[in-house]
Parts: structure tokens; C-alpha cells; sequence
């Protein structure tokens, strides 16, 4: 079993467009390069971060393949591969996945709203049908349905269902599973505020959207917390817990390419129906990056 790949600080990559709409792969390598470079733990491609969305499927295929060339094996990659169609999403397992993808990340369905015995159906037939291990997405903000602890806790026994992404901020829920769960099923923080909180209560990583710009820091506090050490682990979050609200003021992921533009990481072009970051944004974010340079 591969949960042990993806336990510390992974990131949600977004996706670097040109002025023209176009995808930047140049950028995105060099995106890559940045996160690795700040001792990130893996790398998540084609999450809701990533706009994938707004991208047709041939452009999925080369934003795969540039993430996995880019990181030339230094880190373990998990697929975004997630949906509200689940025949679709079993013919797209049927196919396999890119090699070099170690497990995929499977968001509860939007917009059908279905009951938790439909969760428990669909994913259980996702797991019976992926060739690599998947991860669970809980966002209950963005789908309109909330998974349950205790459906959680069902699909955790499936063997090729290695953890959950935790976004539904809902401590107690969360809690709930980590008290509960299998010891090798892993709980991964999709909220970055909330990071540092849930490893001290016993969660195993975050996917993060911040950690695309601050990644060393990002990946320093979780470490420290992941080694006990939550002094300093406290001192990093509050570092960095303003900037991470402001991140977030208009959206996912506005503020986190407005910044990264701001770094001279890639630039801060969305795809309708998103948009970018408005120029007071902008102009706070660049404040508190140039007072706090050193940090990232």
C-alpha cells in the first residue's frame, strides 16, 4: 500500500497560462522546480486548484506530463481524477493513468448531491477500478454534500482506499475520523489555516494551495509539527496565517498566482468563469511579500 507516499506537505499545483490563454509550460516547470526546491513532500496535479475545469482533455494530458517530467521522480504525484459521472470516471480508470502517477485524488460528487450510500457506492466502485491507490476529497463548500465521518470511516476499510483530503473545516467530524480510522489510512488537511491544528490532533499532511508560493516555510511547519516540535510549528503557522487569509480573500487560486507572480514564479493569467486578483489585492499581497522576503 502506498499511503505512506503522500503523509507531510503536498501541493495543490495550479496551472500557468499565458497572456494568450495558452497553457505556460515553461512556467510550470519552473513552479515545479520552486516546490520541490522547498522540500515539498509530493505534488498533486489537475486539482481544483489547477483549473482543470476550464482545460479540454488534451491540455490535461500535457499538464500531466510536464508535472511528471519537471519533477523527474523526486516526489511522489497524485492525479486529480474526480467527478459526478461515475461510468465516465470508470472508462477514464479503465484506460490507466500516466506512469509515474502514484494515486489519485477523487472528489465527492457536485451537484447530483447524492446520499452516503452513493458515496459509499461510487467510490467503492473507483476503488475496485483504479490501478493506483486513491484518496478521498471532502469539500463539502464547493460540491453541496458532505461526507460523513462515519462513510469516512466505511470507505476507509476498502484496501485500495488510502486516506482523505479533510476540507470540510468541520473539526469535530474530522477528529471523529482520525480517532477512528485504520492506522495506515492517512487524513490530509485541505484547509491551510487549519494545517498546523489538525497534525497536533493527530492528521498526517495538508494539500496545500499556499505551499505553491511559501513551500519551504509551509513544508518547515508541518515538519516540525509532524516531529513534535510545535513550538516552533505554532510560531510558523501564526508567521504565516494572515498571509494565507489573504491568499483566499478572492478565491482559489487568484490570490495564490498573484503572489506567485509577485515571486516571478509564473504569471497571474486565470480561465473564465475565474478571474484574477484585483489590484488592491495585488497590492496588498506584494506589500506583505516584499515585508516578509525572507520568509519565502
Amino acid at each position: 500500500m502506498n499511503n505512506h507516499l503522500f503523509q507531510g506537505t503536498g501541493v495543490a499545483l495550479v496551472t500557468p497560462f499565458e497572456d494568450n490563454g495558452s497553457i505556460a509550460f515553461e512556467a510550470l516547470q519552473k513552479l515545479v522546480k520552486h516546490t520541490l526546491d522547498g522540500s515539498v513532500d509530493f505534488l498533486v496535479a489537475l486539482g481544483t486548484t489547477s483549473e482543470a475545469p476550464a482545460m479540454n482533455e488534451k491540455e490535461k494530458g500535457e499538464v500531466v506530463q510536464a508535472i511528471l517530467e519537471a519533477s523527474s521522480g523526486r516526489c511522489p504525484i497524485m492525479l486529480g481524477v474526480g467527478g459526478n459521472n461515475t461510468s465516465a470516471l470508470l472508462e477514464q480508470l479503465e484506460r490507466g493513468v500516466p506512469n509515474g502517477i502514484s494515486g489519485i485524488l477523487s472528489v465527492i460528487p457536485y451537484y447530483n448531491k447524492p446520499q452516503q450510500n452513493g458515496l459509499i457506492a461510487h467510490f467503492t466502485a473507483i476503488a475496485e477500478k483504479s490501478p493506483v491507490p486513491v484518496v478521498l476529497y471532502n469539500v463539502p463548500g464547493r460540491t453541496g454534500t458532505n461526507m460523513t465521518a462515519k462513510t469516512c470511516l466505511e470507505l476507509a476499510r476498502h484496501p485500495n482506499i488510502i486516506g482523505v483530503k479533510e476540507a470540510s473545516g468541520n473539526l469535530q467530524q474530522i477528529m471523529t475520523i482520525i480517532q477512528n480510522k485504520p492506522s495506515d489510512f492517512v487524513v490530509l488537511s485541505g484547509d491551510d489555516a487549519l494545517t498546523f491544528p489538525l497534525i497536533a490532533l493527530g492528521a498526517n499532511g495538508v494539500i496545500s494551495v499556499a505551499a505553491n508560493a511559501f513551500s519551504k516555510e509551509f513544508s518547515d511547519m508541518v515538519k516540525s509539527a509532524r516531529n513534535g516540535n510545535m513550538k516552533l510549528a505554532a510560531e510558523l503557522h501564526y508567521q504565516m496565517f494572515d498571509r494565507i487569509n489573504l491568499l483566499f480573500a478572492e478565491g482559489n487560486p487568484a490570490g495564490v498566482k498573484a503572489l506567485l507572480e509577485i515571486m516571478g514564479v509564473c504569471g497571474s493569467k486565470t480561465r473564465l468563469p475565474l478571474v484574477e486578483a484585483s489590484n488592491q489585492l495585488k497590492t496588498s499581497l506584494k506589500e506583505v511579500y516584499l515585508s516578509n522576503q525572507n520568509l519565502y
